[in-house]
């Protein structure tokens, strides 16, 4: 089976993404698409969950590895760069999969989604506010001002924080209101939703934690410390690497470090649910169907 119109593959961390995306690739003649904004950094495998080569399973992957960890990623490269990339597959024959539970670098690829500019000073300002009373306090403006918009941001993410209330000052409208009414998926494309119950979600939540720990996470968060981590805007403030520098740092032990990871990623996952459930396009699944792949085939 051919589909020559683009799926995406969606839904909260944990959920199954990277494994159904290479499934379906190899009956479907498909690449891999990464639409999740921490696996674009070069060395944070263990952390993200990155497919190992043999995981692939000869399946091309694009869009994985391209960011140092000092470089900030920026979702409006990532628009050009990742439609740039499905129009080659459509144009190869091959069927474009974007995988990934970036719920804004989803849909800046599959909406017309524009961006509005910046203001130096005022991102100065911002960030200078930033440094002196933390993410949380602006988190709480940014709640007042636009509730809907605080929902998908994460209180530590200051640099996302600080870009919205940038672009409520710039705009006079809410953050929220610069994306689009979703519409016809451009290209054509199928979403598909992976949707755990949520306690089946946060004990393979717990699991996945405590096998990157295993796995080395601490040794990777020290290497890529030694390659400027710390210095990275956005991938310092990843989860996992942001509680593992911070044991570094002495605000607590790793067994803490770890703790807190699963934590933060299970509060992560409800956001990431509320950003997807608002999308009427997506055609929902429960990933522990052992139905799932034909079921999918059978929507496509």
């Amino acid at each position: 089976m051919v589909l020559l119109r683009p799926l995406a593959i969606v839904g909260p961390t944990a959920a199954g993404k990277s494994g159904l995306g290479v499934r379906l690739a190899r009956r479907l003649g498909g690449e891999v698409v990464n639409a999740d904004a921490a696996q674009l950094y070069r060395g944070m495998d263990i952390g993200t969950a990155k497919l190992t080569e043999a995981e692939r399973e000869g399946v091309p992957h694009h869009l994985l590895d391209v960011l140092e960890v000092t470089e900030t990623a920026a979702v409006a490269a990532y628009q050009r760069q990742a439609r740039a990339k499905v129009e080659e597959l459509l144009a190869a024959g091959r069927t474009p999969i974007l995988v990934g539970g970036s719920g804004l670098y989803v849909q800046s690829v599959l909406d017309d989604l524009e961006f509005p500019g910046t203001d130096p000073g005022l991102r100065a300002e911002l960030e200078a506010e930033l440094a002196e009373v933390g993410s949380a306090v602006l988190h709480d403006r940014l709640t007042g001002q636009d509730p809907l918009a605080a929902s998908s941001i994460l209180p530590s993410n200051g640099r996302r924080v600080v870009r919205a209330l940038e672009v409520i000052r710039l705009t006079g409208r809410p953050f929220s209101a610069t994306l689009p009414t979703p519409g016809p998926a451009r290209y054509g494309t199928v979403i598909i939703g992976l949707a755990p119950d949520l306690p089946l979600l946060d004990a393979r939540i717990n699991a996945r934690v405590t096998e990157m720990f295993a796995a080395g996470l601490v040794e990777e968060v020290r290497e890529l410390e030694a390659a400027g981590l710390r210095d990275g805007l956005t991938a310092s403030r990843a989860l996992g690497y942001q509680q593992v520098l911070a044991a570094f740092d002495g605000t607590h032990d790793l067994d803490t470090a770890a703790e807190l990871t699963a934590q933060a990623t299970r509060r992560f996952v409800r956001r990431q649910r509320s950003w997807f459930r608002r999308d009427k396009r997506t055609h929902w699944f429960d990933p522990a169907d052992p139905g799932l792949d034909q079921a999918v085939l059978d929507v496509l």
